[in-house]
């Protein structure tokens, strides 16, 4: 029992720091959520790319691979190793292909909340 409890430690530490980051810009900006959304893909991506956000993933777990830092990270991860795989056409199909799961649930499950729930304008 104590095991999986300090198994959740770090995901919850990470998991956590990107939400108070998130919260923090969103208190202290003028930027609404989809320019926020985009930020922390892009920054995902980066971090990934120049070897920093690797072992924030393998610490942080889901803490780190599900929000959407770790989006980025994914796409970045599917295209290095597409291209080790495929060649210069793995550019292309790599990050679709490593992230196709996730896109497809959050279409179907975007879909089916959308057959059960009325949307609304907000005033």
């Amino acid at each position: 029992m104590l095991d999986i409890i300090v198994d959740y430690i770090p995901v919850f530490i990470v998991g956590g720091i990107l939400c108070l980051i998130a919260q923090i810009v969103i208190d202290n900006t003028k930027l609404v959520s989809g320019q926020i959304l985009v930020i922390y893909i892009t920054l995902g991506v980066i971090l990934t790319a120049i070897g920093i956000y690797e072992p924030i993933a393998k610490f942080g777990k889901a803490g780190a691979t599900v929000p959407l830092t770790g989006f980025g990270y994914s796409l970045v991860k599917g295209t290095i190793s597409a291209i080790h795989k495929n060649g210069f056409i793995g550019i292309f199909t790599g990050g679709l292909t490593a992230t196709a799961g996730g896109i497809c649930a959050a279409i179907v499950f975007g879909f089916i909340m959308a057959l059960l729930g009325r949307a609304k304008t907000k005033m």
